[in-house]
């Protein structure tokens, strides 16, 4: 799903390369320039290495440079802390470590967690590393109908325009949950999963593999959201994401006293009839 899964530090290096402009390096741009963002030699005598060592970085002929080259090629590449340490992960030798979970077989969601989802007063869910959808309280489905269990949240932001609706800013929000996927999967890009999901959105959004190949790396944690409910109007929410074993509750609620809050209390009790 990422071309060669034997060469991803390459991969990570080249597009983050692109996205790095002559003028942000302190390069002179000058004229007939054949290649989007820096080229390879320049990168490398900006971080201080050979460019035939770079080179064989990006071809993958070389995939265990040392701390210091990878911290170098950080620093060039404009990469952020969660960026770098994706770098790091992919540049060093260490074991994979595999999840346990028979092929086939639907994660469960232990019973402590369903009832913490029927005792909140609040929309909540619980969703995996891919953002499948597992369990939901009835609030968050008259929330978003799209949280119901077996739902796939990165495939309803791509693929529903109902979705595409529900968020103020759609284009950020399609930016946020992409990157975060990308971290939530770290260098395990061949899970039979992940690309089953990757497939998928690939073949049918152009903008999902735009944003896919330019390996963006975020955490999608708490914060605001801001959403227009078909028949509340819009809503800014805090949004929570607390990970539980290998799972993440998400849970959204509004500042008190707000009008925010009339809204879900009204929500609430519709809920409730």
């Amino acid at each position: 799903m990422d071309g060669n899964n034997d060469n991803r530090l390459g991969e990570y290096l080249s597009a983050r390369r692109a996205l790095v402009t002559p003028e942000q390096a302190g390069i002179p741009a000058g004229s007939g320039r054949r290649v989007p963002g820096l080229r390879r030699e320049e990168v490398a005598l900006l971080a201080g290495i050979s460019a035939d060592y770079y080179f064989r970085l990006e071809r993958g002929r070389d995939k265990n440079p040392s701390r210091q080259v990878l911290e170098s090629l950080a620093r060039v590449l404009r990469l952020d802390e969660i960026e770098a340490d994706h770098l790091m992960s992919l540049g060093g030798p260490r074991p994979r470590v595999r999840r346990a979970k028979a092929s086939g077989r639907a994660e469960r969601v232990p019973a402590r967690l369903r009832d913490m989802l029927a005792a909140l007063n609040m929309p909540a869910f619980i969703e995996n590393r891919y953002f499948d959808v597992l369990a939901a309280n009835p609030f968050a489905i008259a929330f978003n109908p799209r949280l119901e269990p077996g739902n796939n949240r990165l495939r309803s932001l791509m693929l529903d325009p109902a979705e595409r609706d529900f968020h103020e800013d759609w284009e950020t929000a399609v930016d946020d949950f992409i990157a975060a996927f990308r971290r939530s999967l770290g260098d395990e890009t061949d899970d039979p999963r992940a690309i089953e999901l990757v497939g998928e959105l690939s073949l049918a959004s152009a903008r999902f593999r735009t944003l896919w190949a330019r390996h963006d790396i975020r955490q999608l944690a708490g914060g605001t959201a801001v959403v227009n409910h078909p028949s509340l109007g819009a809503l800014r929410l805090h949004r929570e994401k607390m990970p539980i074993d290998d799972l993440v509750l998400v849970v959204y609620y509004p500042a008190e006293h707000s009008a925010d809050a009339e809204k879900l209390d009204l929500l609430a009790s519709l809920t409730a009839e």
